[in-house]
Formats: C-alpha cells, structure tokens, sequence
C-alpha cells in the first residue's frame, strides 16, 4: 500500500479554540474613502455612501451627509438605530433642545417617530454615522404615507442613484445568502 503526502493544512487561529466558527478567508472592509457619495438621494442635500446593506437581517449601514437646512419627512423606526454625529448638528424636531453635535452618540428604539431637521444656519455640512436595523416608515404632514426606506430600497436606490449619477458600481459590504443547503454541504 502506497501513501501520498499532501502538505499539511494550514492551521487557522480558529483551529486553536474549542468553538465552531464560519470559515473565514478575508477581512470584510470598505474604506469611506473609496465610496463615492450619492447626491440627492433623499431629496435635495441629503446625501449617504452605503457601507453596509443587509437585505435578510434588515440592517443597514449608512454614511449620511446633510447641507444646512434639510429635513427629512416625520418618520417611524421599524427597528432601533444607532446614530453617531461627526460634524455639524441636526435636531429632531420633537427635541429641539437636544441637538446632536459632532461627537454625539444617539441610540432611538424600535418603533419612535421623529423628524430629522438640519438647522438653517449650521455653517458646515453635518456627517452622521447611522446603523438602522428594519425601516423607516415615512409619512407627510398630515400624515399620509410618504416613502419606506430599507436595506433592499436602498439596495436598489444606491444602483439607480450611481447610474443616473455616471458613478460606477457601488462596492459596499452585504449580507444575505438565503438558499437551501445542498447534499454537499451535509
């Protein structure tokens, strides 16, 4: 009987704890720098680079940029979000006295309403870093239904908004691989 030597697999830190991990092959990282920004994408002087959209999981990562003057339509959040200020401030309107500035950290529950505003006079745009799990459910003044905004419209926004814009295609990280296991992974 004859015996092969292969080279031996390379042994992964993984390997070295008495867990199970999902494999692992690289990194998953963008840089900001290298995403270009969406103009206009909800409305005019609201701008964002998606960093992360997860269609399955319903989360997604934005980058968000608003000019002085902005506000976004009253909307409701299906899931939390997490918000973090890196320059400029934006109210909500509800919270007038409770701006956010640069360096102000905002964590808002499943399910509150509110209406994002960009004081007129801030003299610089203002940057948001927000993580939002589910949607936002935007409705008019007088209360109608306006837009849902989620990691699948955005998904598609973003595509449409680089296209219309003679941006190539956005690379941003995402998740979702919903499928059936085949034979060959059992």
């Amino acid at each position: 009987m004859t015996t092969t030597h292969n080279a031996p697999a390379p042994h992964t830190t993984a390997d070295k704890v008495p867990v199970f991990s999902l494999p692992q092959t690289e990194l998953l990282t963008v840089n900001v720098a290298d995403i270009p920004m969406l103009k206009d994408a909800l409305g005019p002087g609201s701008n964002f680079k998606p960093l992360f959209l997860d269609p399955e999981v319903g989360v997604w990562v934005l980058l968000a940029t608003f000019a002085p003057g902005v506000e976004l339509p009253i909307h409701l959040h299906t899931g939390p979000v997490h918000a973090y200020t890196l320059s400029g401030s934006w109210i909500y309107k509800e919270y007038p006295d409770q701006a956010q500035t640069a360096g102000s950290y905002l964590y808002e529950p499943a399910s509150s309403v509110h209406t994002l505003k960009v004081p007129d006079d801030n003299t610089e745009a203002t940057t948001v870093l927000f993580i939002i799990y589910g949607a936002n459910v935007s409705f008019t003044d007088d209360g109608q239904f306006h837009s849902l905004l989620d990691a699948v419209t955005l998904m598609n926004l973003t595509k449409h908004l680089a296209e219309a814009q003679g941006i190539p295609p956005v690379q941003y990280l995402t998740g979702g691989s919903a499928g059936f296991t085949s034979s060959a992974n059992t």
